[in-house]
């Protein structure tokens, strides 16, 4: 038994070598096995049932923010991405002794400035990176919780969650700083950036306001004098988010042209220090990382995406929290006539469609697209799964070949046969009960993958903007999308 098995994991291995390469599967028997232990090999193909669907939204958490307006060259529809966050105690995180203080407020340190900066990167178009745009910031009633699930439709204006008589700043912004001045942004450590002040009057939730003269900064004299009142809501993150800063979400409010990714986000207090009679210039930063929580509020026109989800002539993935394609696998097809062989590969090709608009502003095409089975969709990525090459898996797109490539689904279409045939042994109902059994998803994804072991660590919605169609459709006037399947069993 031991040597059946191993041969037949041979087999199957150079099998999907070998179809990875080519569709002509024919003759592969004779190729892979001896005399003395030839197998028979044979292979056919299915056609595969393809329409797209509305993603309406999708678990926003991500190491990831994505911000901006822009017209969706395809829809000409609006696209608006904002987001949230928290921000992160840094181990490096110092604050001079509260004698050493030179600024004061009602006779405590105070801070002389405060500031918020983005890190933008990977624009739209780069070639309006001068364009104008506003946005605001502002504070919120309480933070994103731990255990939460937050999706792209989560808006905390909507919702209540944002403080009306909290910090309101506004700032008109490029995605090309025009503080920053040449010199800088020919350093080779310089950093793109979005800089919103923080200075003037601020009151807290208790009505208390902090420089309420209107010189230096009333945020950050309050933080400041929080860490002197209450240096224990400092010890970790979490106490600093439920007992001092919350987080903001940050809103577009006039512009188009500009989306980007936001790599980095800090917050940070300047002050000065009485040393040694001198004075000296001090600064307090805290960051927005991964290790706090940041959600991306999407808005789609949902109108011009069902409209594009009526088109049965191909299918569309499009993120973010756009649209997906769904695929029935022809599982009871499959397994037909063959119950008693060993399925070894089953490939399956997804043609890209050319996009031939001339519009320079058209989106970009998704880097990974992960399949994962349709009941399982939103389990996936609130379990924080990776695609294990079982139920679920990811491949990325080939610009040589303009296709995404599943090599082979094997594992997945075994499984799904056997989860049908126990579900009937209890209930004759089961496939009524179960109408997704045989159906799954192709999502945009962004995958990261170890570099040293070649593993998937992380697999989470695109946020990016992206948008591509697929052959296939119900009205599908192109070849037929096809699953390739190579079965195997010993000659008696």
């Amino acid at each position: 038994m031991t040597k059946v098995r191993t041969l037949m994991a041979g087999v199957a291995l150079a099998t999907i070598a070998l179809s990875s390469c080519d569709d002509d599967l024919s003759g592969i028997g004779n190729s892979l096995t001896n005399e003395a232990d030839k197998l028979n090999i044979t292979s056919t193909t299915f056609n595969l049932d393809t329409r797209t669907i509305v993603a309406d939204s999708v678990l926003s958490l991500s190491n990831e923010c994505y911000f901006g307006k822009v017209k969706d060259p395809e829809t000409g529809a609006d696209v608006t991405s904002e987001f949230t966050t928290q921000f992160h105690l840094l181990e490096t995180m110092y604050i001079s002794p509260e004698d050493s203080i030179a600024s004061r407020w009602n006779g405590i340190g105070a801070a002389d400035s405060c500031d918020i900066v983005l890190y933008p990167e990977s624009p739209f178009m780069s070639k309006d990176s001068l364009l104008a745009m506003k946005l605001r910031v502002m504070e919120l009633v309480r933070p994103t919780e731990e255990g939460e699930r937050y999706y792209s439709n989560y808006n905390p204006l909507e919702r209540g969650l944002v403080r009306t008589d909290g910090l309101n700043q506004g700032k008109m912004f490029t995605y090309r700083s025009l503080t920053d001045t040449d010199s800088l942004k020919a350093t080779s450590s310089y950093l793109n950036n979005i800089r919103i002040a923080l200075n003037g009057p601020y009151t807290d939730k208790d009505g208390v306001t902090y420089c309420s003269d209107g010189k230096g900064s009333g945020y950050g004299t309050y933080l400041m004098q929080q860490y002197f009142k209450h240096p224990e809501y400092f010890r970790n993150s979490y106490s600093f988010t439920h007992n001092v800063c919350p987080g903001f979400f940050f809103k577009i409010t006039d512009g188009y042209g500009f989306h980007a990714k936001i790599t980095n986000i800090g917050l940070r207090i300047y002050y000065k220090v009485n040393l040694n009679d001198s004075i000296r210039n001090a600064v307090l930063t805290l960051a927005g990382t991964k290790e706090v929580l940041q959600t991306t509020h999407v808005t789609n026109d949902k109108e011009a995406i069902n409209l594009l989800a009526q088109d049965n002539s191909c299918t569309y993935l499009k993120s973010p929290a756009g649209l997906f394609t769904e695929v029935t696998l022809p599982v009871d097809e499959v397994r037909s006539g063959h119950l008693n062989d060993s399925l070894l590969a089953a490939k399956v090709i997804f043609q890209r469609i050319n996009n031939n608009s001339s519009d320079e502003r058209a989106l970009g095409t998704p880097a990974y697209i992960l399949m994962v089975q349709k009941d399982s969709l939103h389990s996936f990525f609130e379990k924080n799964e990776v695609p294990d090459s079982k139920a679920s898996y990811y491949t990325s797109f080939s610009s040589s070949t303009n296709t995404y490539t599943f090599s082979n689904i094997s594992n997945l279409l075994t499984q799904l046969w056997n989860a049908k045939q126990k579900g009937l042994a209890q209930d004759a109902n089961w496939v009524a009960n179960h109408p997704n059994w045989n159906k799954v998803v192709l999502v945009p994804a962004k995958v990261t993958v170890n570099a040293s072991t070649y593993t998937v660590t992380n697999c989470e919605h695109d946020m990016s903007l992206t948008s591509t169609r697929l052959v296939g459709g119900s009205g599908n006037p192109n070849d037929p999308v096809q699953i390739s399947i190579v079965y195997a069993k010993f000659k008696e």
